[in-house]
């Protein structure tokens, strides 16, 4: 059988295992790629692609720093991405407005733009009539909003393939419908990987196979704790534009793209690994997404589709080096920052295999719940 010896492999083809391997292959190491479907088909291609570092951040640390961090990257990464594989990532710059459904709310959103300007980012208080006269096409109710010009967005299932793209013109070699069956570990190592493919003896192997992650780790005699959450989004094309920025409420989002198209999500359902959509989430979102902009109910619905996103006990991915095994490194856990950390990750998780220290991961280490956990 073919035996192939790259210098890493790294298992799960979505974004964040394709950014990972475009970055080593950039410089030059040797890897093979291994997803047991289609590159992208998962998670990564049922984001709605917003890199919102600061609309989900409630408060300070290391996870907003990190996704700070990842989201400044992309402007350089998508000119790169278009420069090496000719694919446009589709990065829109017209930041993301995230709205008040009360009084409350209002506050809380005020508060949260004070600290985040305390910590050098923009962030603009829009009162109702303000928030009106720059997005006209909102319903009414809505008690203002904190306009972000830093978050943005791109198209997730177009940066998954520059990625994938970027990668195989640099030299790694991806290999689809490629399962991984059973390791052979011997000695604190990972000596082999039997897949569908064929045997693999890697130097280094990661971990990045998203909600899957944990059933690998499982399979090494690790407990990884990986929680799918399937989250229900939709896709709507209007006649004409009716709003320019990403608009991020209680209920949904709603995310413009450059095709013409308004994707709205998304349900959170922690543990339901279903196929499919439900008539409830579809009712729900297009209830809420109409509300918000009522001219949406003329639009022409296009389709609906679901993902599993990989989720955390803590909220934290896992980025580094697993204990007791000194060639593997994990990358997993994004949860809903799966595209906007996919930059940073890639980037980081290659320094490391490199030798390289990169201490803003050191808070993500997977050594916080793998240490002392093998069977």
């Amino acid at each position: 059988m073919n035996v192939k010896t790259p210098e890493v492999a790294v298992i799960g083809g979505g974004v964040i295992g394709c950014s990972i391997a475009y970055h080593l292959a950039s410089e030059g190491v040797s890897v093979t790629l291994l997803e047991k479907d289609r590159i992208g088909e998962k998670a990564s291609s049922a984001a709605a692609g917003m890199l919102g570092a600061q609309v989900e951040s409630g408060f300070p640390g290391p996870m907003v720093d990190l996704c700070l961090a990842s989201r400044e990257m992309f402007p350089s990464l998508a000119r790169e991405l278009k420069e090496k594989t000719g694919l446009d990532i589709e990065w829109d710059g017209t930041g993301l407005l995230r709205l008040a459904g009360d009084p409350a709310e209002g506050e809380e959103l005020r508060e949260r733009g004070a600290w985040q300007r305390e910590q050098g980012e923009t962030a603009e208080w829009w009162d109702p009539k303000t928030l009106l006269r720059r997005e006209p096409a909102l319903g009414e109710g809505v008690a203002g909003g904190l306009f972000i010009p830093g978050d943005s967005q791109v198209s997730a299932p177009r940066l998954v393939q520059a990625l994938a793209r970027g990668a195989s013109l640099t030299g790694a070699e991806l290999l689809e419908g490629a399962e991984v069956r059973r390791f052979r570990c011997e000695g604190g190592r990972i000596r082999e990987l039997e897949t569908s493919a064929g045997r693999i003896h890697p130097e280094k192997v990661v971990f990045a196979a998203g909600a899957w992650s944990g059933i690998l780790a499982e399979a090494i005699g690790l407990r990884l704790p990986v929680v799918p959450v399937k989250g229900e989004s939709l896709a709507l094309r209007w006649h004409r534009p009716l709003f320019r920025r990403t608009l991020f409420a209680k209920g949904c989002y709603l995310v413009p793209k450059a095709d013409g198209r308004v994707i709205v999500g998304a349900t959170e359902l922690p543990g339901d690994t279903s196929p499919g959509v439900s008539a409830k989430a579809v009712h729900g979102l297009l209830r809420e997404a109409v509300r918000l902009v009522p001219g949406l109910g003329e639009a022409d619905w296009e389709r609906a589709w679901s993902g599993l996103r990989p989720g955390t006990p803590d909220g934290l991915p896992y980025l580094g080096r697993a204990p007791e095994h000194e060639n593997l490194w994990v990358a997993c856990g994004h949860f809903r920052n799966g595209i906007l950390l996919s930059a940073a990750t890639g980037r980081g998780l290659a320094d490391l295999l490199l030798g390289r220290p990169v201490p803003r991961l050191n808070p993500f280490s997977p050594g916080r719940v793998l240490a002392g956990e093998r069977r």
